[in-house]
């Protein structure tokens, strides 16, 4: 949340920089990047809504916890990077059938300081993604990285304008398209993961595996099987069916039950909740 918070005020004081840089500059590549420093503005909010809301504690109305919030979060993100593609590509459009000023050579010292600070972030809120597992976290830092990749590419416009003088002054505005696909692909690129945990796809095969392999580990189970994993939130639910001596008591169940939900905790952090069925072991 805190990276979240730190983003917004990064992008607020950005995007009115190019903003301002791209009117008196005749640049409206930099304008398109304000335009999608605006929106970074907007989803780090809505990442920041979403951690706070998946942060709550399960209650009466939600004996589940506000998990999907997180993934709810990041989806939105997605979509708000994708409508924010689309918006400056039908602009650049409207921008390159109409004749304009060639961009100020000045406004490339703009784009490099705003490619630098915009390149730490990214970097910055892409790692505290990685490490917590969060997707609503990781679309924000895909966000950033966006950013930087229309500002490469409003200064690589830029430059050949400026250098090419009358004749260019398209350049900046081609390179706001080019920009803008590449913005579409990453929304779509990010969309998907938030989707897959909203639909409880099971998760990458390293997790089931370490989960698979904590329950088999424990003294007296003999076998396991339907093992169902989803993430919710920042963490994951698991349900298994656990196979052990058919005369075992209900009472000796109980506890290997018990084992069972601690191993998984212990090898794997991230699992919250770990609901376990007992059966007696049938060899095939």
């Amino acid at each position: 949340m805190r990276a979240a918070q730190v983003g917004m005020l990064v992008n607020l004081i950005l995007a009115v920089i190019k903003l301002i840089a791209g009117i008196v500059g005749h640049a409206y590549a930099l304008v398109a990047d304000a335009v999608e420093s605006s929106a970074d503005i907007f989803s780090s909010l809505v990442v920041y809504g979403g951690l706070r809301i998946a942060a709550q504690p399960a209650d009466e109305d939600h004996p589940y916890g506000h998990g999907r919030a997180e993934a709810l979060a990041g989806a939105l993100v997605a979509i708000m990077l994708l409508i924010a593609g689309l918006g400056i590509a039908a602009e650049a459009v409207r921008e390159i059938r109409m004749p304009h000023h060639t961009p100020k050579a000045w406004t490339l010292a703009v784009l490099v300081g705003v490619i630098l600070i915009k390149q730490v972030l990214a970097s910055k809120v892409f790692r505290i993604g990685s490490e917590i597992g969060s997707t609503a976290v990781m679309a924000d830092a895909q966000h950033h990285r966006s950013d930087v990749i229309t500002s490469t590419a409003a200064f690589v416009g830029i430059s050949i304008a400026v250098i090419g003088g009358p004749g260019w002054e398209q350049a900046d505005d081609w390179a706001a398209l080019v920009a803008s696909g590449v913005i579409c692909y990453n929304g779509v690129k990010i969309l998907r993961p938030s989707v897959n945990d909203l639909m409880d796809r099971l998760p990458e095969p390293g997790v089931v595996k370490g989960i698979a392999d904590a329950a088999i580990s424990v003294p007296d189970v003999r076998a396991i099987e339907k093992l169902k994993v989803r993430k919710v939130g920042l963490q994951y639910a698991v349900d298994l069916h656990v196979q052990a001596e058919p005369r075992m008591s209900l009472h000796d169940a109980h506890i290997v039950s018990g084992k069972v939900k601690g191993a998984i905790r212990a090898a794997m952090p991230a699992v919250d909740a770990v609901l376990v069925h007992m059966e007696p072991y049938e060899p095939r």
